[in-house]
């Protein structure tokens, strides 16, 4: 299928967990499928948006990637609905 490009459409579906507000009042948020993916917030909302936040820097590229640097990578692009 030479000259030929192939577009797929997939949704990538993300589950946002909230811990019950501590003492202080601070509520835990982490996105279930990514380890390492969490941050806090004093509302629902705040949490909400400092993880996505967090999801987004941790899944953002490294300009110093050797694999990047000589070819050896593909872009892949994700949306993230909020």
């Amino acid at each position: 299928m030479r000259g030929t490009v192939a577009v797929m459409s997939e949704q990538l579906r993300l589950t946002i967990a909230y811990d019950e507000p501590d003492e202080r009042g601070w509520i835990v948020a982490r996105v279930l499928q990514v380890p390492g993916a969490l941050s806090q917030g004093r509302s629902r909302e705040e949490a909400r948006e400092n993880v996505i936040d967090a999801l987004r820097l941790m899944l953002a590229p490294d300009d110093d990637e050797p694999a990047e640097a000589n070819g050896r990578s593909e872009a892949l692009d994700l949306t993230l609905g909020v």
